[in-house]
């Protein structure tokens, strides 16, 4: 069963690639739809994050992450490093876990 799965899942990712080739030039060309494009990914890595961050079985949780998040915010308002946000955030998350 779950290789029936796996391959519609496949299956649908070329379907999907497929259909975004086949498009027309000129309805990728339009000054719209580019200025979406360029803004898309902003908010769903966002949601990302906050799924990751906060999500439980099924439940809000708030942990270490929540405050790993929270360091690697106030660290992004003053403009560190990505590096340093990284660590940063992931020293946070352990040391609470540690605790």
């Amino acid at each position: 069963m779950i290789w029936a799965a796996i391959l519609g899942a496949s299956l649908g990712c070329f379907l999907l690639k497929l259909a975004g080739w086949s498009l027309p030039a000129r309805w990728l060309e339009q000054e719209r739809l580019q200025r979406a494009a360029v803004l898309l990914p902003v908010p769903l890595l966002a949601a990302l994050v906050v799924v990751q961050a906060f999500g439980g079985d099924r439940a809000l949780v708030l942990d270490a992450r929540a405050a790993g998040l929270a360091v690697a915010l106030g660290l992004v308002l003053l403009r560190a490093p990505f590096l340093v946000i990284v660590l940063a955030a992931a020293a946070t998350a352990a040391a609470l876990r540690a605790l």
